[in-house]
């Protein structure tokens, strides 16, 4: 992944410091447990907004209530000993992370949806500029989560306030239930029609697993648009590069328990 090294000059610029990901399978020597006390913003980092490959990231004012899906990868040995956006300095041994727009630092349960197995970090750095990625874990944090070998993972990244330690752990146990399944949303609707015209053009397109999910306890009512079930993180990428030739961009991971 990308790392950054942010500066704040006049024009809100970002200076790269190098990109890639790493495959080193090696044994950390320590491990370094992130805590939910308060924490100061960093000096460095938290810029109201910044530009990578003329996309534009806005900085989120806080982090309470932030709970999203998607797919996690990992860095590790390339970037090791360098500067992190935060101005820390990467250690592959630390239980940390990078994230594209929550404060740094910011604490947080990342859970493995494929294996219910979570970490909490210490968000200290900027990334990964990479299409369909939600966070960048480090390698130790990648260890417990079991993903290094396959190099990705779907995670649910849960930002966690002081004394909240024991953050909600529901997903960890529907992740392993053969009830539940996971689904990419692609559009939601309050017209069952537009829904469904919706659904058509996937099919039109050779998308494949298309359905329609009404909402039968919301008011007013909506109608969902997902595709799925899907069965690993190769299979959603994907997906969402498919539905982005179809000019749709706001996609989001979903979990049902049937």
């Amino acid at each position: 992944m990308i790392r950054l090294n942010l500066c704040l000059l006049a024009v809100m610029t970002l200076l790269l410091n190098g990109c890639g990901s790493t495959q080193w399978n090696g044994t950390p020597t320590k491990r370094v447990t992130a805590t939910t006390e308060e924490l100061p913003r960093s000096k460095r980092g938290n810029m109201p907004f910044y530009e990578v490959y003329g996309v534009r990231y806005s900085v989120m004012n806080s982090s309470v209530g932030y709970k999203k899906r998607g797919v996690a990868s990992w860095y590790g040995k390339k970037f090791h000993g360098r500067d992190t956006s935060s101005g820390e300095r990467y250690d592959m041994y630390a239980m940390t992370a990078a994230h594209k727009t929550l404060p740094l630092p910011t604490i947080a349960r990342v859970t493995n949806l494929n294996n219910g197995k979570s970490v909490i970090v210490r968000i200290n750095d900027r990334g990964p500029f990479v299409k369909n990625r939600l966070i960048d874990m480090s390698y130790a944090a990648a260890i417990e989560l079991d993903m290094t070998s396959a190099g990705t993972a779907m995670v649910e990244v849960e930002a966690l306030t002081a004394g909240k330690t024991d953050a909600s752990k529901t997903i960890a146990s529907t992740a392993n239930d053969p009830n539940s399944r996971m689904y990419l949303q692609v559009g939601a609707f309050g017209e069952q029609g537009n829904a469904r015209s919706l659904a058509e053009r996937l099919n039109s397109k050779g998308i494949s697993k298309v359905s329609v999910h009404k909402s039968n306890s919301e008011y007013p009512v909506l109608y969902r648009v997902r595709i799925g079930p899907v069965d690993s993180v190769g299979e959603y990428d994907q997906i969402v590069r498919q539905v982005e030739t179809l000019q749709i961009a706001q996609t989001q991971l979903v979990i049902e328990t049937l």
